[in-house]
């Protein structure tokens, strides 16, 4: 009972901390927010807090764009879902890649490595190809591992059969065992429960809910691709990504996102090194 009545109270302060300066000429701004963003609280004291989160993201976001636009920086902040979390809690909702690879069955995995060809293009877009699915949103679910394997997954399936189909990250969640499920995991992983339960199902078959590791309904009447091996770049090989890219099609990353202009990044080039 006494750690759960410190919980309390620390919730309490911080609900008081943040709401004692809510801005009145933002009223109008904060209803459409939670109006376009379907956002609803139990609560007045919990509206308050987050309202106060709200504002502090806000006010970041205008900062940061009035130094961009004078040239200090080259990317540009906007106001999204995430603007009534804090960034504690963003970055446990976000930091869901594991570094766990030795787990991985290493006579299945092929370190790919760049050669001398002279004719790998500058830039390739498979988006504009048809190679690549409509943005997705993981939710409340640690689950970001799945969708970058599906990714990956879906522009093989679609170089070789020329059809774009959504695979199932659900269908990872639940049967990859080796994985955390909504707690993270690594593509390498969910690569390697394709190639085990012999093929993953589409998105259509086996949507997405975001609840952690249920029962496995893999279904191999319903497969719409396999994966026979899955090969990994090696660590600061640009070239070697760059001609994966060219050659092999879209490939699964991971990215550091725990930075709070990270997660309201809205246009422009976030230089290498910074924030990511």
């Amino acid at each position: 009972m006494l750690s759960i009545s410190v919980v309390a109270l620390i919730w309490l302060v911080s609900l008081r901390t943040f709401s004692t300066a809510l801005d009145p000429t933002l009223e109008g701004t904060w209803r459409d927010w939670k109006a376009t963003h379907g956002k609803e609280y139990v609560q007045e004291e919990e509206e308050s807090f987050r309202r106060a989160v709200w504002e502090q993201n806000l006010q970041m976001i205008q900062d940061h764009n009035k130094e961009a636009d004078l040239g200090k920086y080259t990317y540009w902040l906007g106001m999204n879902h995430f603007g009534d979390l804090t960034n504690e809690e963003l970055d446990k909702r976000l930091h869901c890649l594991l570094s766990d690879v030795d787990k991985v069955t290493k006579g299945n995995r092929i370190t790919f490595k760049s050669s001398d060809d002279p004719d790998i293009p500058d830039q390739i877009d498979w988006r504009t190809k048809g190679g690549v699915t409509k943005v997705k949103d993981q939710g409340e679910c640690g689950s970001c591992w799945s969708f970058s394997a599906t990714g990956a997954l879906e522009g093989m399936h679609f170089k070789k059969m020329g059809k774009l189909v959504s695979l199932s990250e659900q269908n990872l969640i639940d049967c990859s065992e080796e994985n955390y499920g909504c707690d993270g995991g690594i593509m390498e992983l969910a690569f390697e429960t394709v190639r085990k339960q012999g093929g993953i199902n589409s998105e259509k078959s086996y949507p997405y809910d975001g609840v952690d590791r249920q029962s496995c309904r893999y279904d191999p009447d319903e497969s719409i691709t396999r994966c026979n091996s899955f090969g990994q770049i090696m660590e600061n090989d640009e070239k070697g990504l760059q001609e994966a890219v060219a050659k092999i099609g879209p490939v699964s990353v991971g990215i550091d996102a725990r930075s709070s202009k990270f997660h309201f990044y809205k246009s422009g080039k976030v230089p290498e090194g910074s924030h990511c």
